[in-house]
């Protein structure tokens, strides 16, 4: 069997059956057998809404590996990109010291989910005998990309060991960074979890827990064929009004959430707080097959602890009653540790043609890295789980 490697502008050009049948491939250890993220509903999502494209700075270009019949066998979610917005992985001082020696940063590739700090498959297989070989091929048709189209560098975020393994064989830098994850060590209730905390924590949950909804606020979980659009423009008014306090320009449009609801209804599930006979808040969280992955938020009402049950405590609830092992709840955030979410290191891998800048990006990531795995550490130490000693 010999390989070919070609482009693809948009995934349009690709079956659906085609492209998720890569995202379920072999080699995903310990990771969700399904990430919803790199399946083609949710990327195709955000190209049909306008939100990734070349008027994003955007451009996609998967990287598609083939048999010699043609059978997709692998591929890359990869995209042209002419600036570092939406990446999560900040690169910002590399291309300001490269622009400052007289380089040319942009455009760079960029292999990841836009918008989307989650840790998922990048190098999508669908043959487990020659899954070694077809990374290898896809690595090899992202350089080829680089030099064809200019681009300075290639960046893959937010990878899974075994795709972090073939970057580093192929010689890509290695990049570490911290998230906080909640882990469900086989609660059976949310007070089953509480009950693993230190006496003081447990009660300031339950006090957040309480004051949160202390005003009449009601919650609900919505999902699947539950969602309606009026769902999605009351949650679009609260994902609006914080991304444009956070972030100044929100990366999504509306179109985007009525198309994952057409799409991927049964993996979305929306936590919706209500008073007065209206929604007030709500937050988006997309359902894996082992892990729930809460995403964004937005309220009009301000009320004391109201982000951290509907972002938190609410989806904690939802994970012990589905049965999944994880609550993945974003990128940074240390106040997430006192509420029972621990450290967890994420990885990025990234090729720099320009020898002088791989050697000073080099040089920065040893620190940085060392750095990072300390930082975990001390955090680590300082969860709110209980001690030897009984409290």
């Amino acid at each position: 069997m010999t390989f070919q490697v070609k482009i693809a502008q948009g995934l349009k050009a690709v079956p659906a059956a085609d492209w998720d049948a890569c995202t379920l491939g072999p080699g995903y250890g310990d990771d969700d057998p399904f990430n919803p993220f790199v399946s083609h509903a949710f990327l195709s999502s955000l190209e049909d809404s306008g939100c990734v494209g070349a008027k994003t700075g955007w451009t996609p270009v998967h990287v598609l590996v083939e048999d010699d019949a043609e059978k997709l066998l692998g591929a890359v979610p990869c995209y042209l990109k002419s600036h570092s917005m939406g990446e999560y992985v900040f690169d910002h001082s590399w291309a300001d010291a490269y622009t400052r020696a007289g380089g040319h940063y942009y455009p760079k590739l960029q292999v990841s989910v836009p918008f989307t700090p989650v840790t998922g498959p990048r190098l999508l297989v669908s043959n487990g005998a020659r899954a070694s070989e077809i990374r290898s091929y896809a690595i090899a048709g992202l350089r080829a990309l680089r030099d064809q189209t200019g681009a300075s560098s290639i960046h893959a975020t937010f990878l899974q060991q075994d795709d972090l393994d073939a970057f580093a064989a192929q010689g890509f830098l290695r990049r570490d960074d911290r998230q906080f994850h909640w882990l469900n060590d086989g609660y059976r209730s949310f007070e089953d979890f509480l009950a693993a905390l230190s006496s003081r924590k447990r009660k300031a949950i339950r006090r957040e827990r309480r004051d949160a909804l202390a005003n009449d606020v009601s919650i609900e979980w919505i999902t699947g064929r539950d969602i309606t659009e009026a769902h999605w423009d009351a949650f679009f008014a609260f994902y609006m009004d914080t991304g444009s306090r956070k972030w100044g320009r929100p990366y999504l449009n509306r179109s985007f959430f009525s198309l994952i609801g057409e799409r991927m209804a049964e993996r979305v599930l929306l936590v919706m707080a209500k008073r007065g006979g209206r929604y007030i808040a709500g937050a988006i969280n997309l359902i894996g097959d082992k892990r729930l992955y809460g995403r964004n938020w937005g309220c009009i009402e301000d009320h004391p602890f109201l982000h951290f049950e509907v972002c938190y405590y609410q989806a904690i609830d939802f994970a012990i009653a589905r049965g999944l092992d994880r609550v993945e709840a974003g990128a940074q955030g240390e106040h997430k540790l006192a509420r029972g979410y621990r450290p967890v290191i994420t990885s990025s891998a990234h090729d720099i043609a320009d020898p002088s800048l791989r050697r000073a990006v080099q040089a920065y990531l040893d620190q940085e890295r060392l750095y990072v795995s300390e930082a975990a550490e001390e955090l680590a130490e300082a969860t709110p789980f209980k001690q030897r000693e009984e409290d």
